[in-house]
């Protein structure tokens, strides 16, 4: 299964073109327009130059206001920031404390013990398709990849795999991209984010951390996207009421992304 190509990239982690990826036999995203990444934090232009060469006119940072705070981005060279905070109503959630957890051994026992990683990761995902305040954040987020003036556009969390993943999904989604091809890309991700979290993983495990707790932290699950697509089905009958009664977006808005996202192949 086809899934977004690598962008090599030093100072950037998880940085993935969603360009290219089949939508069918006749159909396949457009290239350069939409990209993915973790934080820009340690982004250094100058020893970055081949990101710094795809032209970035925008980047959507999903964080939370204390994630910024504490790892500002840097961003690419004549690039504007958009802020659209998806947690910001509930930011004591998981992914939002990655890094935190991996830093406590006991704290992440005491709250992700006994199993509860999984379920929380997969509880947070739900809350991202149906809390008011996540369905704020990616309508002004499509919005936002539907302005042709803003494209390129890089959107990114912290490690590019939960907030940034149901983003790309939902892309793939209006795209008209299958849902084994929006599963395929939501687990691709998963050598960039184990390879740069490896060292705090190790850390982690070394004072004693749970195994268990590390691999549902760090992973991409199947079952986070289950999770995520399950809750837009039950409450939204699918990808149409979802966007139309959840994300409140104009169908032209929908029609203008879709129709910039695809190229014959």
């Amino acid at each position: 299964m086809q899934t977004a190509r690598a962008v090599p990239a030093a100072t950037v982690v998880n940085l993935r073109d969603l360009g290219g990826i089949a939508l069918g036999r006749d159909r396949r995203l457009r290239q350069g327009i939409l990209l993915r990444s973790g934080q820009l934090s340690e982004f250094d232009p100058e020893h970055d130059m081949a990101v710094a060469a795809l032209g970035i006119r925008t980047v959507v940072d999903l964080r939370t206001a204390d994630e910024r705070k504490w790892a500002p981005d840097r961003l690419p060279p004549g690039a504007r920031l958009f802020v659209a905070d998806v947690l910001g109503d509930d930011p004591g959630v998981a992914p939002a404390r990655l890094r935190a957890l991996l830093c406590d051994p006991d704290g992440a026992a005491a709250v992700l013990g006994g199993g509860r990683a999984e379920e929380l990761f997969a509880q947070t995902y739900r809350k991202m398709v149906l809390s008011p305040g996540a369905a704020a954040a990616y309508r002004a987020f499509v919005e936002t990849a539907a302005d042709p003036r803003a494209r390129p556009l890089l959107f990114h969390c912290a490690t590019g795999k939960d907030r940034t993943g149901w983003a790309a999904a939902l892309l793939l989604l209006v795209a008209g991209a299958p849902r084994d091809v929006v599963r395929a890309e939501f687990l691709a991700v998963n050598r960039a984010v184990r390879a740069a979290f490896g060292p705090l993983v190790r850390r982690f495990l070394d004072e004693g951390g749970d195994p268990a707790i590390a691999t549902a932290v760090i992973d991409a699950r199947p079952r986070y996207l289950e999770a995520a697509l399950d809750a837009m089905d039950e409450r939204w009958g699918g990808l149409d009421g979802y966007l139309r009664d959840g994300l409140r977006l104009p169908p032209a808005v929908v029609e203008r992304l879709r129709a910039d996202l695809t190229v014959p192949v």
